[in-house]
């Protein structure tokens, strides 16, 4: 028996969304969204999962300590890593030497790790091998990454434009994901401040 076309998509695209994250529908307070070149793509912060570092993102977003940060480190088929202010912003002397070595002038935050998976749109903190130096720096989940899971902390999840994070400037791979000339966040916002 033959698929109809739109039987065929159907079942493509269920496919899809089957290794995609969950969607959580998060209330405008806890939406962040990433202006990017190509686009917005939104976020559905988790304070339920993690609520020290999601109030630190916040607090980042606010002061607009992410906007025009690079993503400097971007692996094909893992993640694309963004969120260092200090040394990664593009409009302020990004550092392609330093970037992805710096965070913000805020704490280092202790480790919220839980069960959730890493798949496709998961969105966590970066850190050192200290399990509690996560600061300002976050990664998107191009696939899942169960190796992840329980070592690093999931602040959210890609509620929309994971087109456009597949997108963005791959780096590197014998430079571990390096990139030169690097794609930026232009502009990231939280949904409740927007519409005031």
């Amino acid at each position: 028996m033959q698929l109809s076309r739109r039987a065929l998509f159907a079942t493509a695209l269920f496919g899809a969304v089957s290794l995609a994250a969950p969607a959580f529908a998060a209330d405008p307070d806890n939406t962040m969204i990433i202006t990017l070149k190509s686009g917005d793509v939104t976020i559905a912060l988790r304070p339920d999962l993690a609520p020290k570092h999601v109030a630190q993102i916040k607090k980042l977003v606010r002061e607009g300590a992410y906007d025009h940060v690079a993503f400097h480190r971007v692996i094909s088929g893992f993640m694309a890593q963004t969120g260092d202010v200090k040394y990664g912003n593009t409009k302020k002397g990004y550092n392609a030497k330093l970037a992805g070595t710096g965070g913000s002038d805020l704490p280092d935050l202790p480790a919220e790790f839980s069960k959730e998976p890493y798949v496709r749109g998961t969105v966590g903190m970066a850190r050192s091998q200290n399990p509690n130096s996560a600061n300002s720096q976050f990664f998107i989940m191009f696939a899942p990454a169960p190796s992840l899971e329980g070592d690093y902390t999931v602040v959210g999840n890609v509620e929309s434009g994971m087109e456009l994070v597949d997108m963005i400037k791959k780096g590197n791979p014998g430079q571990n994901g390096a990139v030169t000339d690097p794609d930026s966040m232009i502009k990231v916002r939280i949904a409740s401040d927007a519409a005031k």
